[in-house]
């Protein structure tokens, strides 16, 4: 799609087998790990270093080369790899940010590798072709400061090609976040798996090029996910089935709640259901406007809502939110619905309206339900925090549900502690109305029987792959159009 890099936006996919994300901490626990299973830490050094001087061979194969090294392993792989690239013929200078006596371990040893000269002092950047950051490692966990903060503000304002080893030097690896200073790569190499901070905004837009290398980590030595990049392998298995002897009643019945007001929110969710695959799909709405509704819809049944509503064992799965109103009767319907532990889809109003009785919310939520906030609704009921990721696990934990922090880097959380974060949402998904079409997806996965947690990663990414198709210029409509040419690529994999 070459329209897409014109909007400073590329997707983001993993090799197949390679979906997990691993935060710093998982990674510092796989390096010490290895040694038990054959594979030494300067082993795996070597291999990281060979596949930064790879990567600087195959984009910048000419001019000088100068190494920023740290002290601990980010630098020790700099060293390494700068030797490698020496040993190649090429002309290499490094830089230490530290007394080299200083270094120690694994760090010590690449020291070792390094037969060239040292810069005594901090070089003119714009005397080379690329700079290769190995300052600091990916698990930066406070802000930089210091000479350490002055040269990578220098570094940036050079605007010299940067390569950045692991991340950038200042990104938090974890969360995507900048400690205080940062120097934007124009390629970063990463091992084993991605991490969390590549993906997340805005490490991702601050990583340049992300190229992944294989450093022989043994199979053994990886550390159980928790996290994943949102891609179909992920969620396909539990993807609905459909027989030959399949029809509308066993594909489900979902039910949409409609607003008085904004009348268009709930009918596009409702749309969006059918194009889930939902068997049929109704929509129980105020009496007042239930002509709007009723002319307006053709393939979906409108009913005027009423106290019966919740008794109708044929509805699989419910959504409330899109259009819905806020204040007691949204309130009311919600936890209404809530009791009767089917599968149920908040989003938009029917999260809002409780900013005030947040824990009423909360103590109602089950297993079966999703909630689909954008930053807005989910900060009048949960606590926020910079790091996305652990703000949608921790609120997902503490209601019992499947929890969608809807943006440009949507993070989908279980109760259990899984989460998924989606690389591949455009920038024109960003439209209103968007929304609503996610949650109606939602809730007709729900409805055809499909666990929540992988329900709404299928959906969000549907959702993303839908606004690819279609490109700039889009409106929600467009997405519900374009869905049956997402489903088909999407079922060719199987």
């Amino acid at each position: 799609m070459p329209f897409v890099s014109q909007y400073g936006f590329l997707p983001l996919s993993a090799p197949p087998g390679k979906e997990a994300l691993y935060n710093p901490a998982q990674c510092a626990s796989m390096d010490a790990a290895a040694p038990g299973f054959g594979v030494s830490i300067e082993q795996l050094m070597q291999a990281a270093a060979s596949a930064v001087a790879r990567t600087v061979q195959r984009h910048w194969p000419q001019g000088v080369v100068l190494f920023l090294c740290g002290p601990g392993n980010n630098g020790g792989d700099a060293l390494v790899a700068a030797q490698i690239l020496r040993e190649q013929g090429r002309v290499v200078s490094v830089f230490s940010l530290v007394d080299p006596s200083v270094r120690q371990g694994t760090a010590a040893w690449a020291q070792s590798q390094w037969q060239g000269r040292w810069e005594r002092q901090c070089p003119d950047f714009r005397r080379f072709s690329v700079v290769v950051d190995g300052l600091l490692g990916a698990g930066l966990d406070r802000d930089v400061e210091g000479d350490t903060a002055a040269l990578i503000q220098s570094l940036a304002a050079s605007k010299v090609p940067v390569c950045a080893i692991d991340v950038p030097s200042g990104l938090d690896g974890a969360s995507g976040q900048v400690r205080g200073v940062l120097a934007p790569a124009t390629v970063t190499v990463s091992f084993v798996r991605y991490k969390p901070g590549h993906v997340l905004y805005p490490g991702r837009t601050l990583c340049g090029k992300l190229e992944l290398a294989d450093i022989g980590m043994p199979a053994p030595a990886l550390q159980q996910a928790n996290t994943w990049l949102n891609e179909p392998a992920l969620w396909q298995a539990y993807l609905p089935q459909l027989g030959a002897q399949s029809h509308k009643y066993t594909r489900g019945h979902a039910l949409v709640v409609g607003g008085e007001q904004m009348t268009g929110a709930s009918r596009l969710a409702a749309r969006a259901a059918q194009r889930a695959g939902a068997g049929l799909v109704s929509m129980a709405v105020p009496p007042s406007v239930w002509p709007v509704y009723a002319g307006a819809l053709d393939s979906i049944m409108v009913a005027p809502l009423g106290d019966t509503l919740t008794t109708d064992e044929r509805i699989r799965a419910w959504l409330i939110g899109p259009g819905a109103g806020l204040g007691e009767q949204t309130r009311r319907l919600t936890l209404a619905l809530l009791a009767t532990e089917r599968p149920c889809v908040l989003d938009a109003d029917a999260i809002s309206s409780f900013a005030q009785q947040p824990q009423e919310l909360l103590d109602a939520l089950h297993e079966q339900c999703v909630l689909t906030p954008h930053a807005g609704e989910f900060a009048r009921v949960f606590e926020t925090a910079p790091d996305r990721l652990e703000a949608a696990r921790l609120a997902a934990r503490q209601c019992g549900a499947v929890l969608v922090l809807k943006g440009a880097d949507t993070v989908i959380a279980a109760p259990d502690g899984r989460a998924l974060i989606n690389a591949c949402a455009p920038p024109w998904l960003a439209t209103g109305g968007s929304g609503d079409v996610l949650a109606g997806l939602v809730c007709g996965l729900l409805t055809q029987g499909m666990p929540a947690f992988e329900a709404a990663g299928a959906a969000v990414w549907l959702h993303s792959q839908a606004a690819l198709e279609f490109g700039p210029g889009l409106i929600p409509e467009d997405l519900i159009a374009v869905l049956p040419r997402v489903w088909q690529r999407l079922l060719s994999r199987a």
